[in-house]
């Protein structure tokens, strides 16, 4: 298995609010609970998530002055003096409704010092990237740092995952990113914006991936929630797995937690990809059973045994 990942991404204080239901417009709900605020964001998740399952995680990150990320995670195997800080800007922040009526989210993302995260913060720190085993990267940041962590990342020979979301406004990922991505991770909707094909059936998650493919894409796994994973390799032939069935609670970071599950099993080899890909599903399964981005995310221990159950 991979011995360190660096996740190139973005950090949020998540302000979270269950809902009895997503109210309609115009409509005034009453809650029952205050609104609570935990660490979040894409990256931080993924990187959360990848740190639980046993892996030395490096965070490269960037947050508003004064602001301790550090002193605000208490991660085993999380590291964060890679983390820059912002002179301008707030640390990112979302807003999160969580409906109690079926566990889905609506989320609005403020940026903040995300969006100052650039090529020269990202080549300042490319010692931990060439070293790495996996760098993983998402788009709530600017595209010019996912551009130059790969770079640096291809380079020296280490593999690239990218988590297209969410997906850019022009449904277009640059062709030079692209093919500096080794795993390309999109769920259903992000597959379709970007290839302009519906995803319906595995002949057209099939077409989907040949997309990718044509763009230099080595392998690609697109999540399909509650019906499971779809993953195929360039060259391969097109496999779905099914998922795990829980009763699902709260689903934010359960994405997250699936990426930074599968990027922890990893050797390297395509080979391990589908072992990878089921122990992300199981990580992502657990954690929808949990209220919560961070505090829903599984340890090793916690995914090794529900798979051991699974199997029984």
């Amino acid at each position: 298995m991979v011995e360190k990942i660096v996740v190139v991404g973005s950090t949020n204080i998540d302000r979270v609010t269950r809902v009895p239901r997503f109210a309609r417009p115009g409509e005034t709900l009453p809650i029952g609970e205050p609104m609570v605020s935990v660490m979040g964001g894409k990256g931080l998740n993924q990187a959360v998530a990848s740190a639980r399952s046993g892996v030395r995680t490096i965070m490269v990150t960037k947050v508003g002055a004064g602001f301790d990320l550090g002193r605000n995670m208490s991660v085993s195997n999380l590291q964060t003096d890679h983390v820059i800080s912002s002179n301008t800007a707030e640390t990112g922040q979302a807003y999160i409704q969580v409906s109690a009526e079926t566990g889905e989210n609506m989320i609005y993302i403020y940026g903040g010092a995300n969006q100052e995260l650039g090529s020269t913060d990202v080549v300042q720190h490319a010692d931990a990237i060439k070293t790495a085993d996996v760098v993983m990267a998402q788009l709530e940041i600017p595209l010019t740092a996912v551009l130059a962590a790969f770079e640096i990342a291809h380079q020296a020979g280490v593999t690239t995952i990218l988590n297209p979301a969410p997906a850019p406004h022009d449904d277009q990922l640059p062709d030079e990113l692209l093919a500096l991505t080794d795993i390309l991770v999109p769920n259903r909707p992000e597959s379709h914006l970007l290839t302009g094909i519906e995803v319906s059936d595995l002949d057209s998650l099939t077409q989907s991936a040949d997309y990718f493919f044509s763009k230099g894409v080595k392998a690609v796994v697109i999540t399909l929630g509650s019906q499971g994973a779809f993953y195929m390799q360039a060259g391969g032939q097109p496999v779905e797995l099914p998922a795990f069935k829980v009763a699902a609670v709260d689903t934010t970071a359960a994405g997250d937690t699936f990426i930074g599950g599968m990027a922890s099993y990893w050797d390297g080899d395509f080979k391990n990809l589908e072992p990878a890909i089921r122990y992300g599903m199981a990580a992502s399964a657990i954690s929808v059973t949990r209220p919560g981005a961070q505090p829903s995310i599984p340890t090793q221990k916690e995914v090794q045994a529900f798979l051991a159950d699974q199997q029984a």
